[in-house]
């Protein structure tokens, strides 16, 4: 059966080591469908469906185009390629690069977004710059949540400040715990999650 609800998670320098802390946390029967896009080199071997499927109690692989979304799966973008959703499956395309990066994180947050509108949320991590944000921006004017790590607890602080100025946020969390937080999202019926819903997004969302 298709994933009712996805969560799109975006990362950069440093991300890694956060996706390994937030996947101890996703338990097995997470009731939704999480893709990742993280920044590497196009010419890269990724290692990064190993990596976390190592950490992570759901099963983790690379996204395959085409592929249908099921729930308490985790799909990571392949080097080089932007992961889209469409229709309830997977798309990759090599369309031109965002914020000189393929995959990019705003192009999977958008796509996101419009296939699955209030039923998404969008998690940005550890990275440099701003991708992210204007993703962000559209999964919230669609309806669905945002989650953004704290600065505190990032490795590269660029891409959570700048989802913190830039986009309206619900939650501002570290990293080991978002898989539990993202897990009691999704278990909630649509539009029941309160916003702001930390005291660090409340803080966030005054600046």
């Amino acid at each position: 059966m298709p994933a009712r609800r996805v969560i799109v998670i975006g990362a950069s320098a440093g991300g890694i080591e956060a996706l390994v802390r937030l996947f101890r946390g996703v338990p097995s029967d997470i009731p939704a469908s999480v893709l990742i896009a993280l920044h590497v080199a196009p010419t890269a071997k990724s290692l990064l469906a190993q990596i976390i499927d190592h950490a992570a109690s759901l099963q983790v692989s690379e996204a395959v185009h085409g592929e249908p979304l099921l729930p308490s799966r985790a799909y990571v973008a392949p080097p080089d390629r932007h992961l889209l959703v469409r229709d309830g499956a997977m798309c990759l395309s090599h369309g031109p690069r965002e914020n000189h990066q393929r995959p990019a994180i705003d192009a999977l947050f958008r796509s996101a977004a419009r296939a699955y509108g209030p039923a998404t949320v969008g998690v940005v991590l550890s990275g440099t710059l701003d991708d992210g944000t204007a993703g962000l921006v559209t999964i919230a004017e669609a309806g669905g949540v945002t989650v953004v790590q704290s600065p505190d607890d990032a490795q590269f602080t660029g891409m959570p400040c700048a989802a913190i100025r830039g986009a309206r946020v619900d939650h501002v969390v570290p990293a080991s715990e978002m898989g539990a937080l993202l897990d009691s999202i999704v278990r909630q019926p649509q539009g029941l999650t309160a916003r702001p819903a930390t005291a660090a997004a409340r803080k966030a969302n005054r600046r």
